[in-house]
């Protein structure tokens, strides 16, 4: 059994990373709490719960996080797993979480992602989640896999963008609404009501050898670049689809990032 690495990145915000022995793809979660509900950005790229405890890890983190807000009186406290996009690595751990007492599971289309947080003009429109004294913002990301989309908390002030922004291969799909989405992205980070402190992705993929990336499958990745990225990493990602045609085995290639067709 693999143990995921927990990281709080606040007293109500966890950070999980499923481990390399368990899966290549390593993916990270995210685990938002707030005084009505708390929100699980991805599950995972396994359902063997044998190979990666993530029932057990939610239900334990949840428990200690109860303990430290014993105001918080509803039971079961409710839970809301969504997705950064609809890949199997990030999806893959739904069924150990599906019948999870007061738990809903988002579906992972974009028709139920648009449906169950209430877009009215998808993707362009930004909508609000609420989880009691916290707010995260819902912004729509097609581009890298049709149902995509960025979370930011309000809170902490990071931007959880999946695999649309992260320190790796940044593969596109759709480069016309790849493009559109980090423009979106762009607009939303420049504007005074969202002071975004950093992006986290959901894998790291760079090593810290600028412009030096891992392969896929890589097991072992001792000199891996950190996984918070600066809101102006934005920007260079703009830049580089100047250069990028989207053309079969097309890659181009800058200090954090990877821009590669899909």
């Amino acid at each position: 059994m693999s143990e995921p690495e927990i990281t709080w990145l606040s007293p109500d915000t966890v950070q999980l990373r499923q481990p390399k022995s368990s899966h290549w793809e390593a993916p990270f979660l995210f685990l938002l709490f707030g005084r009505e509900r708390a929100l699980l950005i991805d599950t995972g790229a396994t359902n063997d719960e044998q190979v990666f405890p993530l029932r057990a890890a939610v239900d334990a983190l949840t428990e200690e996080w109860l303990r430290r807000n014993p105001a918080v009186f509803t039971r079961p406290y409710p839970l809301v797993v969504a997705h950064s996009h609809a890949h199997r690595d990030h999806i893959a751990g739904d069924p150990l979480l599906a019948g999870r007492p007061g738990t809903t599971l988002v579906g992972t289309t974009p028709a139920q992602v648009i449906a169950f947080f209430g877009f009215r003009s998808w993707p362009d429109e930004t909508v609000d989640f609420p989880l009691g004294r916290r707010t995260v913002d819902v912004i729509g990301g097609p581009g890298h896999e049709p149902s995509a989309v960025a979370f930011f908390d309000r809170e902490t002030g990071i931007l959880f963008s999946g695999d649309t922004v992260l320190p790796g291969h940044l593969y596109v799909r759709d480069l016309a609404q790849y493009r559109a989405t980090i423009e979106r992205l762009i607009r939303f980070r420049d504007a005074p009501t969202a002071p975004v402190r950093e992006l986290r992705g959901a894998h790291v993929e760079m090593s810290d050898t600028p412009g030096v990336i891992y392969a896929p499958g890589t097991l072992d990745q001792p000199d891996e670049l950190p996984l918070p990225l600066p809101p102006r990493i934005l920007d260079r990602v703009l830049s580089a689809l100047d250069e990028f045609r989207g053309e079969p085995g097309e890659r181009v290639v800058r200090r954090r990032f990877v821009v590669a067709a899909d």
